[in-house]
């Protein structure tokens, strides 16, 4: 008798309704179990690094100290966020996410007691690493649910576009709704906040079991060998290539508050970081709807190339009108490329490994975020008013050289393999020659 393998049958589109579209997307049998937790447990995700800050700066009345707090908790996620996906991919994503949110939830609460307590910096900065390497990767999470669920669908790009909006909509309202709870019901109130909606949301997204991806075994003769998605050289040329955006971010954030205060309106940062943002959504949704047939490689290359010609304009602008028009058009090339790029992994990397594939991915924009974030405010402190926008321009520069030179390895593996498993299991399984 053959061996019996368990499967998730990927979501079939019937030619009639295979052109992408969000309200297809939606109709995917299952998907509100998973999305709706979801949506909730990433939340928190968006609150944490503004929670930190504004309750390290009341209780130290240090923006330094604040900061430096805040960033080792951003390098602490992305150095442990793959690590977090690899094990979701061996265990199942409720095997780490049930333990992962307990941790996260203490050690919030732990930085929260010390900061009051007014604690030496070196025991807050002891707290601010596990809450930081414990954070929840819900958003490569239901990356991975949305891979299973549209396996081969031409709406998997639909799937990565809807997943980018979702992701600037919660760095819309994460940020508003830490800072009105820090600055109008007490300094700890958004940390504390956080850390009972990533408690809730992630319990909840982890009771969805039925959308989890299938955790492959081996047994018998058909043995599956663990690999890093780390190892596929296309995954590592995407990590540039978000590295580079996430330099964006960080060089932005720092930069627009520096800019408006110099210019005596502290207040337009909000506004012109959220003209930042709304570019990133517009384009998102537009991405999503659109019935591509560019190769995705491609279409990274040239939307990455724009964004790296106006971002290195951004240090030009001197007036707020001209800084808000290349901060709109910065934010409308990001979310192609992040969308393209998430999409990309489907083709790269074996199902197995795809949360720790999207976890790499998050990382790489966390992690440029802290570093542009550092280097930003030096440029800041030590140069002239908007000397910080040179680091969009480097990170996006030298991420699109290697981009350029290594883009052959994005390219899916052509060849496969059609093995079956045993006289009484004929289901054919394809497998990618790495």
């Amino acid at each position: 008798m053959g061996s019996t393998v368990t499967t998730t049958e990927p979501e079939k589109t019937s030619p009639a309704s295979s052109r992408p579209g969000y309200g297809q997307l939606l109709r995917t049998r299952g998907a509100w179990t998973f999305l709706l937790p979801g949506f909730a447990a990433r939340q928190p995700f968006a609150m944490l690094t503004l929670s930190i800050v504004l309750l390290v700066q009341h209780t130290t009345g240090s923006y330094g100290a604040a900061g430096a707090i805040a960033a080792a908790t951003g390098v602490s996620m992305a150095l442990f966020a793959p690590y977090s996906g690899r094990l979701a991919d061996r265990y199942g994503q409720r095997a780490v996410l049930v333990p992962g949110v307990l941790v996260h939830t203490l050690s919030g609460l732990s930085l929260t007691a010390l900061a009051l307590a007014h604690a030496p910096l070196w025991a807050l900065f002891l707290a601010a690493v596990p809450t930081g390497a414990s954070v929840p990767q819900v958003g490569p999470m239901v990356r991975a649910r949305w891979g299973v669920k549209l396996q081969g669908s031409p709406l998997m790009t639909t799937a990565a576009a809807f997943e980018s909006v979702t992701d600037e909509l919660t760095f819309v309202f994460g940020p508003l709704l830490a800072t009105a709870l820090c600055t109008t019901v007490a300094p700890a109130a958004g940390l504390i906040t956080e850390g009972a909606l990533t408690l809730v949301g992630g319990l909840l997204f982890a009771a969805q079991k039925g959308t989890q991806p299938p955790v492959t075994e081996a047994s018998g003769h058909a043995r599956v060998q663990q690999v890093s998605a780390l190892r596929v050289p296309g995954v590592r040329v995407l990590v540039v290539t978000f590295l580079g955006i996430g330099s964006v971010f960080g060089g932005m954030q720092v930069s627009l508050a520096a800019f408006t205060e110099s210019i005596g309106e502290p207040g337009l940062n909000g506004v012109l970081y959220g003209v930042f943002a709304a570019g990133n959504m517009l384009s998102g949704i537009v991405c999503g709807a659109i019935a591509w047939k560019t190769a995705p490689q491609r279409r990274l290359v040239v939307g990455y190339t724009a964004l790296a010609i106006i971002a290195s304009a951004l240090w030009t602008a001197h007036s707020v009108l001209l800084l808000a028009g290349l901060g709109l058009l910065v934010g409308m090339c990001i979310a192609p490329a992040l969308i393209t790029g998430y999409t990309l992994v489907e083709g790269l990397v074996p199902p197995g490994a795809r949360t720790e594939a999207f976890t790499w991915l998050t990382g790489a924009v966390a992690l440029g975020q802290a570093a542009a974030v550092t280097v930003a405010g030096q440029l800041e402190d030590r140069l002239w008013d908007g000397a910080g926008f040179l680091v969009p321009m480097a990170g996006t520069v030298l991420a699109l050289l290697v981009l350029g030179a290594l883009r052959s390895r994005l390219v899916p593996p052509r060849a496969t393999k059609v093995i079956t498993r045993g006289a009484a299991h004929r289901e054919p399984a394809a497998i990618g020659e790495m």
